[in-house]
């Protein structure tokens, strides 16, 4: 007779990712999934027209043609765990698998089905492997499960996962090889169709690293200063925030910003969550410098911890706030929506604001951004500074950064023709690479000096009206070329 798993307790993991495993069970019994029986949600509706589904599909075809005679079902999932599609060429496994509901339109994550591969792999953002007994629910324990996350190619961002399931006793050496392949040319299938652009590489970064400007900020504008001057009221009564924004708004010189103001001579570490398979080391190396004297942990990024690391580091800083010492480290994430074993610790909340909603502050930075780069002030002129101030910024302040180190190190005087393409655009969607070449060639003819519509027209042996359209198309507006 099936028997619970909080009447017997997990079953021992084997192997290095034991302490994976048994997290994954305390967080399935805290989440009160049942021990005996799989009742995952049904969602009614699945969305197939994102890249994430037509990529996936196509790669889990291809190997499922190459495995057609096996065992074996391919799925893909989205970053919910909500099961989008499956795929099987045995009658047996399929009905099997209907019959716990590890089928299109159902979610499997581990709060919805407790400890499977999937659900493991999404929690923690590695490629993971569930066997038999290692299922948290008594009636998934005739399967193996190996599955993989996938990442959006750009931005980083989890997209979903692969799973391979087969029966326990069939061999797994290869499932989550098979597994790990498919999520890669997933991944590098949704780039090609996407943009053309280069992939993110993954998160390694410093352990931590010393947090310090060559030169002192510069005075940016009410937004900003309201933010700054939020986080540190909350910071001297002993409050630990959470700073949140989107990439690139400086989150991380916020909360740096707002300890400085409480205590000028700290030190501020800011440690980075790095890639998935580094987590541990990364918290072995760190964690001691939590609680020392007139030292401060900027802990960045914990959303993009996985669930088992954002455990660990929350009985860490309860054991701080116990000893009175909560205000030695602050939080950043993209949103509020941190990992739930970090929530219960966040007492408040501050917005790094967006650039484009504080347009004052862009030229203070580039003059602060070129300065740090050449080591002496820069100028700007008025077309170019006309130009950096009419643009979204849809990366923020680290691609100002970029932009304006780029042109620094091209001259001392930053003109229109030192920017790149994208300042002169808004074009609202991501260009394949024949669109950005041509955009980019448009741009090039308009900002020499003295340029004309009709002039570039000629230059680019092209009619006046299809200039017209192709400016309209790319979002390119010729009044940011007005000397």
């Amino acid at each position: 007779m099936a028997h619970s798993p909080r009447e017997s307790g997990p079953l021992a993991p084997r192997g290095s990712t034991a302490p994976r495993l048994r997290a994954s069970w305390q967080r399935s019994e805290r989440y009160g999934v049942p021990g005996d029986e799989v009742t995952p949600v049904f969602s009614g509706s699945v969305d197939t027209e994102s890249l994430l589904y037509d990529c996936g599909n196509e790669v889990l075809e291809g190997l499922h043609a190459t495995l057609a005679n096996e065992p074996i079902s391919l799925m893909l999932t989205d970053a919910e765990g909500l099961v989008l599609s499956r795929m099987c060429g045995d009658m047996g496994i399929t009905r099997s698998l209907d019959r716990v509901h590890l089928a299109p339109g159902f979610y499997f994550a581990e709060s919805n089905a407790g400890t499977n591969g999937l659900g493991l792999a999404l929690a923690d953002r590695v490629p993971s492997l569930v066997r038999a007994g290692e299922h948290y629910c008594t009636s998934l324990r005739g399967y193996t499960c190996a599955a993989v996350p996938v990442l959006e190619p750009i931005s980083g961002a989890l997209a979903g996962s692969v799973n391979l399931t087969t029966w326990s006793e069939q061999s797994s050496e290869l499932l989550l090889a098979l597994a790990q392949t498919a999520a890669g040319h997933t991944s590098a299938l949704m780039l090609a169709r996407a943009s053309g652009r280069q992939s993110r590489p993954a998160p390694r970064g410093e352990v931590y690293r010393m947090y310090a400007d060559r030169l002192d900020p510069p005075r940016l504008s009410a937004t900003w200063q309201h933010a700054v001057s939020e986080a540190s009221a909350a910071m001297r009564w002993g409050r630990t925030v959470l700073v949140t924004g989107e990439p690139g708004t400086g989150k991380t010189a916020l909360a740096a910003l707002a300890r400085r103001e409480l205590h000028s001579r700290e030190r501020l570490l800011n440690a980075r969550a790095p890639a998935p398979e580094d987590v541990q080391t990364w918290l072995t190396v760190w964690e001691p410098e939590l609680g020392k004297d007139d030292t401060c942990v900027i802990v960045a990024g914990i959303d993009a911890l996985p669930a088992w690391a954002a455990s660990e580091l929350a009985a860490r800083f309860a054991a701080l706030r116990e000893r009175g010492s909560a205000a030695s480290f602050v939080l950043t994430a993209a949103s509020a929506e941190v990992p739930a074993a970090l929530l219960p610790l966040v007492d408040t909340v501050v917005e790094a604001p967006s650039l484009r909603f504080r347009p004052d502050d862009v030229l203070p930075l580039a003059h602060h951004f070129a300065h740090q780069s050449r080591g002496r002030a820069v100028a700007f002129t008025p077309s170019a500074a006309r130009a950096l101030c009419a643009y979204d910024w849809p990366e923020n302040v680290k691609q100002l950064r970029r932009v304006v180190q780029a042109a620094a190190a091209r001259s001392e005087t930053i003109d229109r023709r030192h920017l790149p393409a994208e300042i002169f655009t808004n074009a609202g969607h991501r260009l394949n690479r024949l669109q950005a070449l041509e955009r980019d060639e448009i741009v090039r003819c308009l900002a020499q000096p003295g340029a004309t519509v009709v002039a570039a027209a000629e230059e680019l042996g092209m009619g006046r009206a299809t200039l017209y359209r192709k400016m309209a198309q790319y979002g390119i507006d010729q009044r940011r070329f007005r000397s």
